[in-house]
């Protein structure tokens, strides 16, 4: 998070912050952010983190559906790959500068 928020200062993006463990996002929040990311629904959970680890996920996103997904992913804002970065249009998980410059430098959001 800190080397996101330094880039983000660099590139005088303004930005809100929103701390997904204490105000976890909705399943509808999920799903809209999954659609506008373009990503497989498997690259939103936070792989590292232990509460991950400690549910035994590896195997149940393989098998489960999107719509189970979707549940386990707003059950616990631990699971969510973060940071997440939205204009509202696009969305990008995790923290990737060369991806974050392409996306959102300049535009001065």
């Amino acid at each position: 998070m800190k080397k996101a928020k330094n880039w983000l200062a660099q590139n005088e993006i303004t930005y809100q912050t929103r701390h997904i463990v204490d105000e976890r996002p909705t399943r509808e929040e999920i799903i809209d952010l999954h659609k506008k990311s373009g990503l497989e629904i498997k690259k939103l959970f936070n792989t590292s983190g232990a509460k991950y680890k400690e549910l035994g996920l590896k195997d149940t996103i393989k098998i489960a559906s999107t719509d189970e997904l979707y549940d386990i992913l707003a059950s616990d804002g631990l699971l969510v790959k973060r940071p997440i970065m939205t204009d509202g249009e696009k969305v990008l998980f995790g923290f990737n500068e060369k991806e974050w410059e392409g996306v959102f430098a300049n535009s001065g959001q």
